[in-house]
Formats: C-alpha cells, sequence, structure tokens
C-alpha cells in the first residue's frame, strides 16, 4: 500500500496542518443522519480522510470505525477526535485491505470516494453492502459528470464519476430511500469550495 501513487499522493496532500476538506460535517450527511441514522448505530466511515464526518457522527452517539490510507490523514483525525472529546476507532487501511467482514455494520458512510474506475467501484461497492447488516443504511454523495465544468473538487476521470443510472445499479439488490441530484455551492476546506454538481443517495439494505 505506502508504495502505490494514491497512498504517495494523498499522503503527501494530507501532510499539512491545514485541515484541507474542513472539520465541519460533510452536509448531505449532516442533513440525512437525523432521520436515517440510530444514536448507538455501529458505522463505519470509508476513506475518512482528516475525521470531520467520522467525529461528527461520534458527537450524534454512534459508534464508530474509520480508516483511510494516508497515516498524515489518520494523524490529523485522532487529533480532531481528541480535541472534540469523542471516540473513534481510527485505522490506517485501503479499501482493498480493509477487513470488510458481513453483517457488520448499521450504517455506512461513503462521502466523496470516487477514486476508483468502474470495475474497481464495482466491487468496492459489493463489499460496502455485504459490510451492512439486514436494515443497514448506507449514505453516499459524489460528483456528477458536469463537476469537470465546475472544477471544485473532486476527480478528473470521468469514469469515476457517478450518474443516477450508475448508482442506481450499483445499489440494485438495496432499497433506495432518496436520490438527489443537485449543484450548489459547499464550503468544505479548500479541497471541496464553490459550486458543485452533487448526487446525494440513502439506501437501506433489505
Amino acid at each position: 500500500m505506502t508504495n502505490s501513487p494514491a497512498f504517495q499522493t494523498w499522503n503527501e496532500r494530507y501532510n499539512t496542518d491545514e485541515f484541507i476538506f474542513g472539520v465541519e460535517p460533510n452536509q448531505y450527511l449532516k442533513s440525512v443522519a437525523g432521520k436515517y441514522l440510530k444514536s448507538g448505530a455501529h458505522t463505519l466511515c470509508v476513506a475518512d480522510g482528516e475525521g470531520r464526518n467520522s467525529v461528527w457522527l461520534a458527537q450524534q452517539g454512534c459508534r464508530v470505525d474509520a480508516f483511510d490510507l494516508s497515516p498524515n490523514a489518520i494523524r490529523k483525525a485522532q487529533q480532531l477526535a481528541n480535541q472534540k472529546g469523542v471516540k473513534v476507532a481510527y485505522h490506517v487501511s485501503d479499501c482493498e485491505s480493509w477487513n470488510w467482514g458481513v453483517d457488520a455494520y448499521d450504517s455506512i458512510v461513503a462521502i466523496f470516494i470516487q477514486f476508483y474506475e468502474p470495475k474497481m467501484r464495482e466491487q468496492l461497492f459489493r463489499k460496502m453492502i455485504a459490510s451492512l447488516k439486514s436494515g443497514g443504511v448506507l449514505i453516499l454523495q459524489g460528483y456528477t459528470p458536469k463537476q469537470l465544468e465546475y472544477k471544485t473538487g473532486g476527480p478528473s476521470q470521468l469514469e469515476n464519476l457517478y450518474t443516477l443510472e450508475v448508482v442506481e445499479n450499483l445499489l440494485s439488490t438495496m432499497d433506495i430511500q432518496e436520490i438527489i441530484e443537485k449543484e450548489e455551492a459547499i464550503s468544505e476546506g479548500a479541497g471541496h469550495s464553490g459550486m458543485s454538481a452533487l448526487v446525494g443517495v440513502v439506501a437501506i439494505k433489505p
């Protein structure tokens, strides 16, 4: 993992005192968590970066596991959790190495995880779905292809972006509770700032 280009890129990017994606939770996550996540829910944050979402979920009473491939990101996430007085089980791992388990989580949060091409993305989604308990909730937000016009964050590869059809196919075994496509200005640190083309999804495992 430490020899991969992705590791080198992200670990260097996080090697700063600045929280490049801010310390506040993702707004879509914040808007749906109260309706779909129960206090005490065992929750996994995938590729959690500097901890803004995992820390906030812990503040809401969730029991949170979180991982990221960057040790620098995890160091900052732990720092943030300590500042906020919450406990999160942090791990350095990439998505391939993570021990997903089966029927392990009440909820999984996957915010801006668009670093895989379609074949690898399908594998990741299968792992996330399998790791949810029956009745478990997946909360997802990502960028749509129109984001390439805004250039305010996210991947530059078209194939990594979400269309409604792509998301619906990836979640074909799930009960989609809501799927929202919209364009709005977001302010999540220097990394995600400005008008953005977004899709947000909440799905429940039958």
